[in-house]
């Protein structure tokens, strides 16, 4: 039995060496120039796979996505059917998604940014600040990451909603469930969080007909975005507009469409964006590994998959 990692576009040699700590009895090969013979690759861990390379291993029973999303495995067209695929949803994954969260959400609230243009212009500003009960936060996607996000928020003293699929009861976070609920869920909120899965439903979401029904009741006169999901979820375009009718008071961007950001993109410059290079929630490769191989073991005993991906859903 082997172990596969395909991993085009991050440094291979780390996330070989985390998993030969973890599981130092593990067989781990290597994409494209590592795999040895083919037939004896039983799990592969993998982001953004070329296609047509899991499919050529013959005797391949679980795929293990080495994000807590499986969109950058789902779009390889010729991937098999009849495999399943787990993602990661580790607490530490889920830590520093909310440290970022509740990062951007505080340097709106505080107005980190004017401050940090004052010093700069040695400016000795004393402006008006607000109380964080006098900001409605709403999260889109209220699943593990999404619901300690709005934990923390609440703990803060913000008032936070969640929008989902499914109603969730979480004690002090209100909740809006499915399509029907989808606008008043916008109205009453004053910075909006996309941790949205990326499927085609989620796909721009985040456009300027939304935005137009977010709250204009807040502090700041209008509302703020903050997207760690995925960029195809965003029109960067219509936040440009937006902003610049003053529909949109700011926004904070750690995922786009393509990535890395070309240099040539407007978002770098404009001077109510805050451009993050998709470091939300990095992963830690030791960590991950151990979940990885925690899986197989899993798998290996005969017991069920932790996080199995419904292909049907996307997540």
């Amino acid at each position: 039995m082997a172990f596969l990692f395909v991993l085009p576009t991050w440094p291979v040699d780390v996330w070989t060496a985390a998993m030969k700590k973890v599981a130092p009895d593990l067989d781990v090969r290597v994409w494209p120039d590592g795999m040895g013979n083919v037939d004896d690759i039983e799990y592969c861990a993998a982001w953004l796979p070329p296609p047509g390379v899991v499919k050529s291993l013959p005797n391949l029973k679980v795929i293990m996505s080495l994000g807590a999303g499986v969109d950058a495995i789902l779009k390889d067209p010729t991937l098999p059917d009849n495999i399943p695929i787990v993602r990661v949803n580790d607490p530490d994954l889920t830590g520093r998604m909310t440290e970022y969260i509740v990062l951007h959400v505080l340097m709106h609230h505080r107005q980190q940014r004017r401050i940090d243009e004052n010093q700069k212009k040695k400016v000795w500003d004393s402006f008006p600040t607000h109380a964080a009960k006098d900001l409605s936060v709403g999260i889109m996607g209220m699943g593990v990451m999404g619901t300690d996000s709005a934990l923390r928020l609440r703990d803060l003293g913000f008032r936070v909603a969640g929008w989902s699929r499914g109603r969730k009861e979480i004690p002090g976070v209100e909740s809006f469930a499915g399509e029907a609920e989808f606008d008043a869920f916008l109205a009453r909120t004053d910075v909006l969080v996309s941790l949205l899965p990326a499927t085609p439903e989620t796909d721009g979401i985040i456009n300027r007909a939304t935005i137009r029904k977010l709250s204009r009741k807040g502090p700041f006169g209008a509302p703020i975005i903050i997207n760690a999901g995925r960029g195809r979820q965003q029109v960067a375009d219509d936040i440009l507009a937006a902003l610049d009718a003053g529909e949109l008071h700011a926004a904070t961007l750690d995922v786009f469409v393509p990535e890395p950001l070309p240099p040539e993109s407007p978002l770098w410059t404009h001077p109510r964006v805050t451009v993050t290079p998709h470091c939300a929630a990095d992963s830690d490769p030791e960590t991950i590994c151990a979940y990885v191989a925690e899986n197989i073991r899993r798998h290996r005993r005969g017991e069920r998959l932790d996080n199995l991906v419904d292909r049907a859903r996307g997540y």
